[in-house]
């Protein structure tokens, strides 16, 4: 495998081939001397945040193919003698703010004390202390809302010597609570009464507890009753539920004048809060445990000690700073004969084990993960790194989704893919190592032929598959022997759904009409050559679309049950072991693909491999290669016949649809563009090309996907009109691409010609969007 390494200016980048999994960092660091002329001793490399340490593989580190390593150089230390004069000159700083500190410190320490002592004296002043800085909910007399506010403080109503001489029988002073609201700090400290300061809502109701008559608080808009607003006191009118829809329907009261709004329906149902009832002591309550009510009679781990729950010696108890759960001394695994002196403590929970833990400098220590991999307790030597299969895609197939039926776009059918990787990539079969993908509850969209199992027969046009599982593959193990019956579950019961009839998992089925089923994609794998003829030799080629017959339970080659099932070819290009399929094959100029610098890292293997040769075999070599007298060589070079390539063209239903989307003319030309490279490139290549210049032209700017029911503004800008309208939800009424101004009532029409050819070019790509 290779990857790249990256300075971290950006600058300089080189690419580090011929390398394993199992590559040692400090081998890694090596290469890169040659490349960037830097020693080993001043690279610091770094990968995905990590810095990598010498000891450790690349396997370590998850780093993949292509992936790119940063790489930072230190800078030469300096001479000694300059070292010196730093290290005085620092002496001699650090000795002349030394006294300035000391200086400061004695400062700081008489303005604290003054500080203290101003604090002392304004707590002395309260009257209720254990209610101050509570947090409660304030009505606004205005409005009748209620919001979230914090007490400031508690007073009495202070009453003059006339008025209490007035009455015949003086009344009880009021109780005045001076609160501050906490989104609105600009409105001050506002004084309410009692019956306009509660605690807050905390509990929410369930819709099965909602019944009408009940007064509870809720989110509602009176301008705008389908978006959010202020909380309300309100009560229950009517309730209406169906299949699909609930709805509530309330009186909002309007403060304690009297005022209401009737028959408001509640949008936010799962928003719904009880009440809580107003009084200083129901604002104590706020204090209380939720779950035990502070009874002392019972035991809680949520406000005592969480192993014991028993509610006592609260002085033995330490509070966790992580989970913030109390624990007795005496409870733990060890028990603590005092509290620890630490500023922060852990509970055994939250605590990291200190044998995981990389300190600043330190080497990184083996992951958990890999110490109970396979490869861990094998004595085996095998350099495993060095496979494809280890490797992880590079990029997604996005034109179409992942449950997607039928052919992929512009993948033709003898399509040749050097590893596996390279097919998930292209979205003709996801799954790197899985032979079947699908889903048990919608079917299944792919599989590949690999001669797995000993049950398989491959007859070309139609071929018996045998399903998934029975085997232990336990051990990191690939592939093993039937151990058990499979059954028809997972990917074996969407194999069965593609079948034209109902699921029948006791005796299989056979559909009628078999053609009205739904499609596979089949990919075959060389792997399978030893068990068919059909197979390519070398890579993975996709065969076109197959569809199942019918599905049945037998019992296998091992003695055990296995599912099988019938598949015939259903597809309108020829087969590429045919001879129309070969000549279709040279027409659009199909080959084997490799990854992006694959055949060059091939190309220094047999370099390195040739140098490495003896003398005397590099001599007769060169010697063979000149022309004239040493020339081994005198049979005529034999001449193939050229075969024209096929050039991709745009069917006449594609070009009037692009003609008809005249909004988007100055687009389409761009896009068009790159057909002028036609006879160039391949019929695959060039169509790839074209249609990753489509997807790149017409992709929303907001959610970076291809448009879906496309907008296309006056500025000549496509975006989905779901994007689009989230826009204008949130009053933002310009252009995502270029903020033109739009205005609020812009009609958001959709350009149903664009969205033809899309889905032309993209068949499928709209599905669940």
């Amino acid at each position: 495998m290779w990857i790249q390494v990256r300075t971290m200016d950006g600058k300089e980048t080189h690419r580090v081939d011929s390398l394993s999994k199992l590559t040692k960092v400090d081998e890694l660091r090596l290469k890169i001397t040659e490349l960037f002329n830097v020693e080993p001793e001043r690279q610091r490399l770094f990968y995905r945040g990590k810095q990598m340490e010498d000891g450790h593989t690349i396997f370590d580190y998850n780093v993949g193919l292509n992936d790119i390593v940063q790489l930072l150089v230190r800078q030469k230390a300096p001479p000694v003698d300059v070292v010196k004069s730093k290290d005085k000159e620092a002496e001699l700083s650090d000795s002349d703010s030394g006294c300035g500190s000391t200086q400061s410190e004695s400062d700081k320490n008489s303005t604290h004390g003054e500080v203290e002592g101003q604090t002392a004296g304004t707590s002395a002043q309260t009257n209720t202390p254990e209610l101050i800085n509570e947090l409660v909910d304030a009505r606004d007399l205005n409005m009748g809302a209620w919001f979230e506010a914090q007490i400031v403080n508690v007073t009495k109503t202070a009453k003059t010597p006339k008025e209490e001489a007035a009455e015949a029988h003086p009344a009880e002073e009021e109780i005045l609570y001076h609160v501050k609201y906490e989104d609105y700090p600009e409105n001050g400290v506002i004084q309410l009464l009692v019956k306009d300061v509660r605690p807050r809502a905390r509990t929410v109701y369930q819709w099965h507890q909602l019944e009408p008559g009940m007064v509870v608080m809720v989110n509602y808009n009176p301008d705008d009753p389908k978006e959010r607003g202020y909380w309300y006191d309100a009560e229950i009118q009517r309730k209406r539920e169906t299949r699909t829809v609930r709805e509530i329907y309330a009186k909002i009261i309007l403060g304690d004048a009297g005022d209401s709004l009737n028959d408001c329906r509640i949008m936010f149902l799962t928003e719904i809060y009880k009440i809580e009832e107003p009084g200083s002591l129901a604002i104590d309550n706020l204090n209380l445990c939720k779950h035990c009510k502070d009874d002392p009679k019972k035991n809680c781990q949520w406000c005592n000690c969480k192993i014991c729950g028993i509610k006592q010696d609260p002085d033995k108890q330490l509070l966790c700073d992580e989970c913030d759960m109390a624990f007795h001394t005496y409870c733990l695994n060890p028990p603590l004969t005092s509290i620890p002196e630490d500023e922060d403590w852990y509970c055994p929970g939250c605590r990291n084990d200190a044998s995981e833990v990389v300190l600043a400098g330190e080497k990184l220590k083996e992951s958990k993960k890999k110490s109970k991999m396979a490869s861990a307790s094998s004595s085996s030597q095998r350099d495993w790194g060095k496979g494809m299969a280890c490797v992880g895609r590079t990029k997604q197939c996005t034109i179409v989704p992942s449950n997607h039926y039928g052919p992929i776009p512009g993948i033709p059918v003898g399509s040749l893919w050097k590893f596996r990787v390279q097919v998930s990539e292209s979205g003709v079969h996801r799954p790197h190592v899985a032979g079947i993908h699908g889903r048990s509850n919608d079917g299944a969209y792919s599989l590949v032929l690999a001669g797995g199992y000993e049950d398989d027969v491959d007859d070309g046009n139609e071929f018996t598959y045998t399903g998934s599982g029975g085997r232990d593959l336990s051990g990191n193990k690939r592939t093993a022997e039937q151990s058990c019956n499979q059954t028809l579950t997972h990917m074996n019961r969407a194999l069965a759904l593609n079948c034209n009839i109902p699921v029948n998992d006791k005796n299989g089925a056979e559909a009628k009409n078999w053609k009205e089923g739904k499609p596979v994609r089949v990919v075959r794998s060389c792997k399978g050559r030893k068990h068919s003829k059909y197979s390519p030799e070398e890579g993975n080629r996709y065969d076109g679309i197959y569809k199942i017959v019918k599905y049945w339970p037998e019992k296998g080659k091992s003695g055990f049950l296995v599912w099988r099932y019938l598949l015939k070819r259903d597809d309108d290009e020829p087969a590429p072991w045919t001879r129309d399929g070969k000549e279709r094959i040279k027409k659009l100029g199909l080959t084997m693909q490799y990854p992006a610098g694959y055949q060059k890292e091939k190309e220094n293997k047999n370099e390195v491999e040739e140098a490495a040769a003896t003398p005397s075999k590099a001599k007769r070599k060169r010697k063979s290669q000149g022309s004239g007298k040493f020339s081994l060589c005198t049979s005529p070079a034999k001449t193939t016949k050229k075969v024209k390539v096929e050039v991709y063209k745009l069917t006449k239903e594609q070009k009037s649809l692009i003609k008809n989307d005249e909004q988007n003319k100055k687009v389409w030309d761009e896009a068009m563009g790159s057909l002028s490279l036609g006879p160039v490139l391949s019929h695959v290549l060039f169509l790839q090309k074209f249609l990753n210049k489509v997807e790149e032209v017409f992709l929303c700017i907001c959610c970076q996907e291809v448009v879906f029911q496309p907008v296309t503004t006056e500025c000549q800008h496509n975006v989905c009109r779901e994007c689009l309208q989230r826009s204008f939800k949130a009053e933002v009424y310009t252009c995502p691409a270029c903020r033109h101004d739009l205005g609020k009532n812009y009609s958001m029409a959709v350009n149903k010609s664009l969205q033809d050819i899309l889905n032309q070019f993209f068949p499928g790509y709209s599905n669940g969007r």
